[in-house]
């Protein structure tokens, strides 16, 4: 027999036999009769197995514990009880994989902390599972809204000799001797050795390799992995997360706002519409606003205003009392407090700030006509701070060039992106959206090792 998924049974009409496959939740049941929860991953619900004792021997039986992986082949019948409106009569069990005494997902609370520490078991958890499907389903419809708007899926490489950011926080790929490198005449370790010929790391982004792409295909996105050696250790900082990265040929600025804006909204929408068995657990579970929450970015358009109004409302918070950690002024970083205010507490929904200070922004960004500010812009959203990150790109060869020299960033690592403005430059946009970032707004989580399956943060690479 063909076997059925927990998710399909569960909708299947009674009367006709069945075959399901998957781990024990709980069970529980008297000397006649025992009652099984059985998960096979596909759903947040379980599908409940009845076992009638007098055809099953009490020593199999004592053999299914929670974490045990059953075949069970019966009949669907109508439940007798609240919560399902189906479950299986088991007539035959086999026991793929009895679960040891010592397997630490029993029936109880467990802390953030405890479940990350046992990272290759809580995929197992009704949290991981509801996160893991939204992850997926969420990396599904990213493919999808691309796609249908006639964008190119762009490989990017994850090693990489240019920093894209100018940070300088980025892992170093090697295959020297790091006890006894070789080196050069004035000490220094001599990369012309190694296996690229010279000094390589690991990516922090696609963005300037996409650049490349959209000055051919007209629109393409990155998606894929990227790395931060930033010795980071907050609930919002991965050392390993995976980008978004799309960049359009001829989009200003606005052009850039509007399809951030329709790109979050189209998820939103889409993991409210595929997800809602798994969001609604999460809801009940650890964050009672987050159906609200979602179902409130897709109400309003976001709001738009520049850094220089944001910081005038800022100050004036300040000036009314309100306390903030880190201090407000023009030209400052904004910190996740104070773009949580402008979301949070002044305007109640998302919003997209622009035209920041040239000297907090990368390189890349066209410089408005002040000589201040750049082309910058961030979409801020509850409980997140900073989801997305922007600009329209400088197009001009003469500034951009210039900027590099005023960075002292090396133009040897940087001649072929000179290119794309010496050869035909045109205007064009881009952003970056952080997937984990994304997936905590969407499930409600509160800590980003938790929508990622393994995370890999300062000292731990477990697993």
């Amino acid at each position: 027999m063909e076997r059925t998924k927990v998710a399909q049974l569960l909708k299947e009409a009674p009367g006709q036999q069945v075959l399901a496959k998957g781990w024990v939740r709980t069970k529980r049941g008297n000397k006649n009769v025992a009652f099984i929860a059985l998960n096979d991953g596909s759903t947040i619900n379980n599908i409940q197995i009845v076992c009638d004792l007098t055809k099953f021997d009490e020593e199999f039986m004592k053999r299914i514990t929670t974490g045990a992986c059953l075949a069970v082949t019966g009949d669907l019948v109508a439940s007798q009880g609240s919560g399902q409106a189906v479950e299986i009569q088991a007539s035959d069990i086999e026991i793929y994989g009895e679960c040891d005494a010592t397997y630490p997902l029993q029936k109880k609370g467990h802390s953030m902390e405890f479940l990350r520490e046992i990272a290759h078991l809580r995929p197992r958890t009704n949290t991981f599972g509801a996160v893991l499907r939204i992850r997926h389903n969420m990396a599904f419809a990213i493919h999808n809204f691309f796609n249908s708007k006639g964008f190119y899926y762009l490989h990017t490489p994850l090693i990489t000799a240019a920093d894209a950011e100018g940070a300088g926080a980025m892992f170093q790929v090697t295959t020297l001797d790091v006890d006894n490198p070789p080196r050069t005449e004035d000490g220094k370790v001599d990369y012309t050795k190694d296996f690229f010929g010279r000094l390589t790391s690991l990516t922090v982004s696609g963005q300037l390799e996409g650049e490349l792409g959209a000055t051919a295909l007209g629109e393409i996105y990155t998606f894929g992995p990227t790395f931060r050696a930033e010795n980071s250790n907050t609930p919002r900082h991965l050392a390993e997360f995976w980008m978004i990265e799309p960049e359009m040929a001829f989009y200003d600025i606005k052009d850039n706002m509007d399809l951030a804006e329709e790109f979050i909204k189209y998820l939103v929408q889409y993991a409210l519409d595929h997800c809602l068995d798994d969001i609604t657990f999460l809801n009940n579970m650890f964050d009672k606003e987050l159906l609200e929450r979602l179902q409130g970015v897709l109400k309003d358009s976001f709001v738009r205003l520049t850094y220089t109004e944001g910081i005038k409302i800022l100050e004036k918070a300040v000036a009314d009392g309100v306390k903030f950690e880190y201090p407000v002024g023009w030209g400052i970083d904004l910190q996740s407090e104070h773009e949580r205010y402008l979301v949070e507490k002044h305007f109640g929904k998302p919003v997209i700030l622009t035209d920041y200070p040239k000297d907090i922004k990368a390189f890349y960004m066209k410089q408005n006509e002040d000589g201040k500010t750049v082309r910058a812009m961030d979409v801020l959203f509850p409980k997140i701070g900073e989801i997305i990150g922007g600009s329209e790109r400088e197009a001009s060869f003469e500034k951009l060039n210039a900027r590099i020299d005023e960075l002292g960033m090396s133009h040897r690592t940087l001649e072929w992106y000179l290119d794309t403005r010496r050869f035909g430059s045109c205007p064009h946009s881009g952003f970056g959206l952080g997937f984990e970032r994304l997936l905590m707004f969407v499930t409600g989580m509160a800590n980003i090792r938790d929508v990622i399956p393994f995370p890999r943060t300062p000292n731990n690479a477990e697993f």
